[in-house]
């Protein structure tokens, strides 16, 4: 049974936006921080955001800093991630991932380690 399932991905232009949604269908994961990281072809997986278990923290990569907004509606068990000023080096699939049930409410990790389920991702694409 899955338990995250991404959703909003598609192509834009360079300088557009998009939102991504990640719903997560076990109501328990709305105690974890949640994080999205992307993998471009060819390339690792990377860490682009998290936030905190209540969603007063957030972490960003410093390559989508000021461009990429991750926020949480705990009642909805709903993550999203707004991304603005769209480049083409964001053109990868976007997984979002929960922590642990009852994380550290303080915890912001970058590491894939650290968190333990993934959705299967969304393509998004972004046109020069």
């Amino acid at each position: 049974q899955e338990q995250l399932v991404e959703s909003g991905g598609g192509l834009v232009q360079a300088g557009g936006s998009l939102r991504l949604s990640c719903t997560a269908s076990d109501r328990t994961l709305s105690s974890a921080f949640m994080g999205w990281f992307r993998q471009a072809s060819g390339k690792e997986r990377e860490f682009v955001a998290v936030i905190s278990r209540f969603g007063r923290s957030t972490y960003y990569a410093d390559s989508v800093k000021g461009r990429f907004t991750v926020s949480r509606d705990i009642a909805k068990n709903m993550v999203y991630l707004q991304m603005n000023s769209l480049k083409p080096e964001d053109t990868a699939v976007y997984y979002c991932a929960a922590g642990p049930r009852y994380s550290n409410p303080s915890a912001l990790p970058a590491e894939e380690s650290r968190y333990d389920y993934w959705g299967q991702g969304t393509q998004v694409a972004v046109s020069s």
